[in-house]
């Protein structure tokens, strides 16, 4: 069975880190040879993709002078031009040079924190000039090993302080960026700042500009705290605050594994499609941003199992997305949905107009409510799952 192919329309984005990861890791040196920039846009393009997002060391290595940083900038615009691929997300590297190892927006060293926030500025200019309309941070050294070792509650101040700093530059430049903070619970520090969505959106309701901060959750870094994606990209969404996102794989919490998007729970990455695709069921705000793929090529892989790789993620994105709409459109599970009452949830638990003091009154809601009764009600989850898992495996 011929899965359809990517298009423009499709809006899949990859960034320079995924395909070009050399695949360099703790206990490993690189097994693959860097990738130029310009032949990632190429390769990119030629596989139907969208779009192409990096890191500013991504595209111009750390230390470069002003002449080479032109160079390289030319280069890369020019690849964009030749193949019409844009540029929708940019962000910065900070965590890589040593300099960032106790952390950066949150450094001890405020040296560090001065330097850091210059550098994403620098970053964001690029970034508007390429056409950019998001601002990804992720803070992969925010964080400690050792909770003495930080003054935790300023730490904070600080994080709050880089970004409402951050998000006034944007706004004083005209940049129109919105900024998308990327949560991850650990690794490469011990125990990261704003580790899950609910502590950035905790987070984001303290700025001054928290109209123009989202998110960017990523598969991976949810399930490494064995929470559920879907669920938390659901309240981001629901709550006005889904920016962007990360698509990628994971087999449970263990360390970041950046898989192909869906080599690893499958199930959750055919529910992630179905909101991202038909939205909530009951109506709502949708995502109509680019579907990004954070992953990493497998290490044993060669350059061609690296394009391989990035295709398996166009692909098994777009079978899911037709397994998804068969779903949907199958009478049978509207039934199933029906018997389980999940139509039900979308009406208003009070009626319009109707009031505490109406419910109050209402015997049948409390004092004539046949208690037992609703508890013996099955509600058919096991049916509606097994449905689901009939229409991923493309069974139905």
């Amino acid at each position: 069975m011929s899965a359809p192919q990517p298009t423009r329309e499709d809006k899949f984005t990859f960034g320079l880190w995924t395909v070009g990861w050399q695949a360099r890791d703790p206990f490993g040196d690189a097994t693959r040879e860097p990738v130029d920039p310009v032949e990632t846009v190429h390769r990119l393009a030629g596989m139907g993709a969208y779009g192409v997002t990096f890191h500013d060391d991504d595209l111009i290595p750390f230390g470069s002078d002003s002449s080479d940083r032109d160079k390289a900038i030319q280069r890369f615009r020019a690849a964009l031009e030749e193949t019409g691929l844009v540029v929708p997300m940019v962000t910065t590297n900070l965590f890589t040079h040593p300099v960032f190892k106790e952390g950066a927006l949150t450094a001890n060293d405020r040296d560090v924190r001065r330097y850091a926030m210059r550098k994403v500025m620098r970053n964001m200019d690029l970034a508007a000039e390429l056409g950019a309309e998001t601002y990804v941070l992720w803070g992969g050294r925010e964080g400690a090993e050792v909770d003495v070792a930080k003054d935790l509650g300023a730490a904070l101040d600080r994080y709050r302080e880089g970004i409402d700093t951050l998000a006034q530059y944007s706004i004083d430049r005209g940049y129109g960026l919105r900024l998308a903070l990327e949560p991850k619970p650990n690794e490469p520090r011990g125990d990261i700042f704003l580790p899950t969505i609910g502590h950035a959106l905790g987070f984001i309701s303290t700025l001054e500009h928290a109209d123009m901060v989202g998110l960017n959750p990523e598969v991976g870094h949810e399930q490494m705290a064995n929470l559920n994606y879907t669920h938390g990209i659901a309240q981001a969404l629901w709550q006005g605050k889904l920016f962007h996102l990360d698509l990628n794989g994971q087999h449970g919490p263990k360390f970041d594994q950046d898989l192909v998007f869906g080599h690893g729970d499958l199930l959750s990455a055919f529910a992630t499609v179905d909101l991202l695709e038909n939205g909530f069921p009951s109506g709502g705000p949708r995502y109509e941003g680019p579907r990004h793929f954070d992953y990493k090529p497998l290490r044993t892989e060669d350059m061609d199992g690296v394009w391989h790789s990035a295709a398996a993620n166009m692909r098994t994105y777009l079978l899911l997305k037709e397994r998804a709409a068969a779903f949907r459109a199958d009478p049978e599970v509207a039934e199933a949905l029906a018997a389980a009452r999940v139509p039900e949830l979308g009406q208003p638990t009070l009626a319009a107009g109707e009031t505490y003091e109406d419910l109050l009154a209402d015997r049948s809601a409390f004092e004539d409510f046949d208690v037992e009764a609703a508890a013996a009600r099955g509600f058919g989850a096991v049916r509606l799952s097994q449905l689901a898992v009939e229409h991923a495996l493309g069974a139905r």
